[in-house]
């Protein structure tokens, strides 16, 4: 039986600060922050494919996290950069937000359901301006650890191997927000961050004093009980009900806010269909208007069905 010590949850986090990635992905990072934030209180995290994979091709992911009160309404704001480094065009999607409502989103308490689904997943903390600011970062990340695994233990099953309560988590999700997953994309989840998953679901609810039994053949059992069971999934399922119209507000949003959106849906098209898209001025501020412009170019040269 797991105790209630946070200890080990502790220590999986402070893996975050050590986990070694190209030195091209830090100075990113620091340039954003010094961008950003004349103070020198931000935070950035760098996560996804190419934090496994040590890879600079496709688009690099970072969320910056910003000192200040928590933003009221929708976020993050979004956008798209690229600069050269080494002869070679490096690519970046950029999430920014405030620190505080990280937190707060981290911890359960807003409506969303992706900022703690996705930070329970693999990340590093590529720059932070302060022992204090990341004594914050690494808090927040705990208390997504520790959302995450209170809705694995109340979604899946009574008892069952770790990887069946995680897939029953991201299951949830996935049907939760209005995105395209192909089938099994929790089990590709899980199969290329086996390590970090290991062990990863005892030590977040131990963390908050729930008790987990071990069972033969790598099988668990969480003590979660009936009360408790039921508050989380009534947590959950007034989330569940609000993802897809949430997730449909914020396209909406970033149709007219997306920085960089026009070069990023350049860059998208000419990697899948080898169709380079000329980025005049006009389509650079107007995005979602070039739009039928640019699939009658693919329909024409027959890249469109």
């Amino acid at each position: 039986m797991t105790g209630s010590s946070g200890a080990e949850l502790d220590a999986r986090l402070a893996r975050v600060l050590t986990r070694e990635v190209h030195p091209a992905i830090t100075a990113f990072a620091q340039g954003l922050a010094r961008e950003n934030d004349a103070a020198g209180d931000a935070a950035v995290l760098f996560y996804g494919s190419n934090l496994r994979t040590g890879s600079l091709d496709g688009v690099l992911d970072y969320y910056l996290l910003l000192p200040g009160p928590a933003e009221k309404g929708l976020w993050p704001r979004v956008s798209y950069r690229e600069w050269e480094h080494e002869g070679e065009t490096l690519r970046a999607k950029i999430a920014a937000m405030s620190l505080a409502k990280f937190a707060e989103a981290c911890r359960g308490d807003t409506l969303d359901t992706t900022i703690w689904a996705r930070f329970v997943q693999p990340c590093a903390l590529v720059h932070a301006g302060s022992a204090d600011v990341e004594g914050q970062v690494l808090a927040a990340l705990g208390q997504a650890a520790r959302t995450a695994a209170r809705l694995a233990a109340a979604c899946g099953p009574v008892s069952g191997t770790e990887e069946e309560f995680w897939r029953a988590l991201f299951r949830a999700t996935y049907k939760a927000e209005l995105r395209v997953e192909k089938p099994g994309r929790e089990d590709s989840i899980l199969q290329a961050n086996a390590a970090h998953f290991a062990g990863l679901l005892p030590a977040a609810l131990a963390a908050q004093g729930i008790a987990v039994e071990s069972e033969a053949g790598g099988v668990i059992r969480p003590d979660l009980s009936p009360a408790l069971r039921s508050s989380v999934l009534r947590w959950w399922n007034r989330r569940r009900r609000l993802g897809k119209p949430l997730n449909i507000a914020r396209l909406l949003r970033a149709a007219r806010t997306f920085d960089g959106a026009g070069r990023y849906a350049a860059w998208k098209v000419e990697r899948h269909t080898g169709i380079h898209i000329p980025m005049t001025p006009w389509r650079e501020a107007h995005p979602v208007l070039a739009a039928p412009g640019v699939v009658w170019q693919l329909w024409r040269e027959g890249k469109l069905r």
